[in-house]
């Protein structure tokens, strides 16, 4: 007979039968019926080498993570247009606050952030015989894949791999949760090295100043897995954090889009070599560019999120080099009249004589789009190309599918021009971390409005004349959009169960939706785990 390996995970009922299956049994000494388990990595820097990828894959995605923080808010929406982006409805679903546990992306998301975290552990085990630099690498990633899963699902399966493969993860979560992932992030900081800013290439991997941001972003938080209000120990922590970080020489630094280029700069913390291409193409239309084969026309953001920022609600204009034309900060960007001539400039491509893609513009693009040439865009049913605030089907009722073509305001965070699918993406800003600060200073009663002014000038927004938590919010949703931190915010400001365009009634101020189900299968394989309420 066929020898039969059987696997730990396998039902009793498949042993019993693959027991009976034939006479006379032999048990051979190399039968085995559970696995020895794990016993070391023989190359623990190549496996950090492999964490890193993963990481860069898990966040670069527009599926996954991305979505299930940025679809899931005021920021981000994906309608159906036509047949386009239907996909059985789970961009949809994602929206409107309908998903279930069999919803791809959230199964797809607690698979990838949980087999990465285990990854980090076999590199921790002695067995391995990790360096202090792969210890501060793996406790990092570990760290920061564990406070994806507590954030988004509430329960943390961990597996001990110095136990048998038989044994059942524990779950953590609460307290004890956020105990072993903070000792986590202080072994990141003591075995990560110091990078300054500016550090170029040295920044796609972490250093202590990632860990430090890190730290201050799960303790500004905590108060949301453990219960209860912001604790002021934890703030002061998070001030001095993000002190420490200034120190390495990271700032706030001028030309908001020049932050997302390829180039080193002050504010960037920490970056991944996740390709930029579906951040740029996920939103435009197919006729927006011809480069990478044109645009995926999917993404949109919601009227609302856009009215945030300064300027003309109904126009967002720039000259050809970029200065408003609509009264409009920074941030906001703008539509160019047409593209720039192409002069050779770093990271630039020609095209008939225009900089590739250079009429595509910056940030929200609303209205008119326009050819290099200047020429008005058409759809591929030869109407206007203007991007519109609303989303309406066939009727010309609101509807978040059977739309057309043009409905929506775009969102460009990483310009086309400076090349479609570089390996250069953002992950830590210090920008975000001087927000921590300030918000950390209004939870401990003090007033962020100096700070939250000292960036608005620099963003060539007006200065306000005090800030509270709903400026505090709103100056977050304007400084770090498609950078997946909104529904971290809005959960951490009361605001993610409010009612906006499209959720479901019985999705509206429902605490359900703040975590995401356990996936079904999950439930069956580990008996530790219990479904969040609501499910």
């Amino acid at each position: 007979m066929k020898r039969i390996h059987l696997k730990f995970y396998f039902l009793t009922t498949l042993a019993v039968i693959g027991l009976t299956a034939c006479t006379n049994l032999e048990i051979e000494e190399t039968d085995s019926i559970i696995s020895e388990g794990f016993q070391g990595l023989a190359n623990a820097s190549s496996t950090v080498d492999e964490l890193y990828n993963r990481v860069r894959d898990h966040y670069g995605n527009q599926s996954n993570r991305f979505a299930l923080n940025e679809v899931v808010t005021d920021a981000a929406i994906v309608p159906t247009r036509g047949t386009d982006w239907g996909d059985n409805g789970e961009w949809t679903a994602l929206h409107q606050h309908l998903w279930t546990p069999e919803h791809p992306q959230v199964i797809n998301t607690w698979n990838e952030w949980n087999g990465t975290q285990l990854i980090c552990s076999q590199v921790l085990d002695s067995r391995s015989n990790p360096s202090a630099q792969n210890v501060g690498d793996a406790s990092f990633i570990r760290a920061f894949s564990m406070w994806t899963i507590l954030d988004m699902y509430g329960q943390i399966p961990f597996r001990d791999v110095s136990l048998p493969s038989s044994a059942v993860p524990e779950i953590l979560s609460g307290d004890a949760a956020v105990t072993f992932i903070l000792a986590d992030i202080d072994a990141a900081i003591a075995n990560l090295p110091s990078i300054s800013a500016g550090g170029g290439d040295a920044n796609g991997r972490a250093g202590k100043a990632a860990a430090r941001y890190l730290k201050a972003k799960v303790l500004l938080n905590k108060h949301i897995y453990v219960g209860g209000s912001p604790d002021s120990g934890d703030m002061a922590q998070v001030i001095s954090l993000v002190d420490e970080i200034a120190s390495d020489g990271y700032a706030l630094q001028a030309g908001y889009f020049e932050l997302f280029r390829n180039t080193p700069d002050n504010e960037t913390i920490l970056w991944l070599t996740s390709e930029v291409g579906n951040r740029i193409f996920n939103g435009l239309h197919y006729n927006s560019t011809t480069e990478g084969g044109g645009g995926w026309n999917g993404f949109s953001t919601l009227a609302e999120y856009y009215d945030l920022f300064e300027g003309d609600p109904n126009s967002n204009r720039v000259a050809l080099d970029e200065t408003p034309l609509d009264g409009q900060e920074e941030r906001r960007g703008g539509v160019p009249p047409g593209a720039l001539p192409f002069t050779g400039r770093p990271g630039t491509t020609d095209e008939g004589g225009f900089e590739l893609s250079s009429n595509v513009g910056n940030g929200f693009l609303v209205g008119q789009q326009f050819a290099p040439d200047g020429t008005p865009l058409q759809d591929r049913a030869g109407a206007p190309l203007t991007f519109k605030r609303d989303f309406k089907d066939g009727t010309g009722a609101d509807n978040i599918i059977n739309n057309d073509e043009t409905t929506g305001i775009r969102v460009m965070k990483y310009a086309p021009r400076f090349g479609a699918f570089l390996r250069h993406e953002i992950f830590f800003r210090y920008a975000d971390a001087h927000l921590m600060k300030a918000e950390a200073m209004l939870r401990s009663g003090g007033d962020p409005t100096a700070m939250v002014n000292d960036l608005r000038v620099l963003r060539g927004a007006t200065p306000l004349g005090s800030v509270g938590e709903q400026q505090l919010l709103d100056e977050r949703g304007r400084e770090l959009f498609a950078e997946t931190w909104r529904r971290n915010d809005l959960i951490r400001f009361g605001q993610y169960t409010r009612d906006w365009i499209f959720k479901a009634p019985g999705s509206v101020n429902n605490d359900t939706y703040k975590v995401f189900p356990i996936p079904a299968e999950q439930l069956l394989a580990n008996p530790n785990l219990v479904q969040n309420p609501g499910y």
